[in-house]
């Protein structure tokens, strides 16, 4: 079973957990974060990612570095929500005699601080294999504009996004990216309301327009040729659109809104035709229409 596959049946098993705990949960699986409740009212996101040596990095990769991607993942989600992070909880399985633990846990905690998250507690295990983070974190919604889900986006929206897009592990973006942390909160600012849906792109542009489509029940349209492109870039839009790790940001708001002007607006959101299903569709200057679906990162 790929990671989409499991991903959907572990959505579709939860499709309840709201409906049974009301009082706590506002949002379940299927959304960069949960949204939970406190018993006095207020609204947290949590939201939890883990790295992987040899899966998200190289071996040889320096261990701030590898500290950095690992926290900057997750403070991402958090963005996503139009959130601030506000604390963390790292877990690590290292390797038997990992030599590089004092420094690894110096920087995660570095790194955390510096996004305003600092780490409140975690666990650490050791045993065969690589070097393995599991990173969870808490934020707190834009206080006017409340959760930013994947699932707002509505026919006549513009689609925009945040930055370039694209060859993200040969250009070594994927340990340096800055979460957009400040872009969504301006857009939250400026566009309030109006701001109707927001994702992390981290598996490819085509695939996470399409998971932002089909929770709207809506088609997200893509003009290939408006995306911009990663400095030395060199690969051609399918590849771009698949690489995945980009960390950008991909929103849809009204067309009258008044956006901040780093976004760089891509295409729109119309409703699905009749018998059309709900998706992305990326279409080239060729006018060729490939599934969004199809260009995007998988764990299979």
């Amino acid at each position: 079973m790929n990671e989409r596959s499991l991903l959907e049946q572990i959505q579709s098993r939860s499709a309840s957990l709201e409906s049974r705990f009301p009082d706590a949960l506002v949002v379940g699986p299927g959304d960069d974060c949960a949204v939970l409740r406190s018993p006095s009212g207020d609204l947290s996101l949590v939201g939890v990612d883990q790295l992987i040596v040899g899966r998200h990095c190289t071996p040889d990769t320096p261990v701030d570095l590898i500290a950095r991607k690992a926290i900057a993942r997750g403070v991402s989600d958090i963005a996503a929500m139009g959130g601030t992070p506000t604390w963390a909880l790292a877990a690590a399985r290292l390797p038997t005699r990992y030599p590089h633990a004092d420094e690894l846990f110096d920087s995660c905690a570095k790194w955390a601080e510096h996004w305003g998250c600092p780490i409140v507690g975690g666990d650490i295990a050791t045993g065969p294999g690589e070097l393995a983070l599991s990173i969870t974190v808490a934020g707190a919604p834009h206080p006017a504009r409340g959760p930013v889900l994947r699932s707002g986006a509505r026919a006549g929206d513009l689609v925009a996004v945040t930055g370039p897009i694209g060859d993200s592990l040969s250009t070594g973006w994927h340990l340096n990216f800055e979460p957009r942390i400040t872009e969504a909160r301006l857009l939250c600012d400026s566009l309030g309301p109006d701001l109707h849906a927001m994702i992390d792109i981290s598996d490819g542009l085509g695939l996470d327009a399409h998971r932002v489509a089909y929770a709207s029940g809506a088609v997200i349209e893509i003009d290939s040729e408006r995306v911009p492109a990663r400095d030395g870039s060199a690969s051609p839009w399918r590849d771009r659109f698949s690489h995945g790790e980009d960390h950008e940001l991909l929103v849809t708001f009204r067309p009258d809104g008044i956006p901040p002007g780093s976004l760089t607006v891509i295409g729109r959101v119309r409703a699905p035709e009749p018998d059309e299903a709900p998706g992305a569709r990326v279409i080239s200057l060729d006018g060729t229409i490939a599934p969004g679906s199809e260009l995007g990162w998988d764990h299979g």
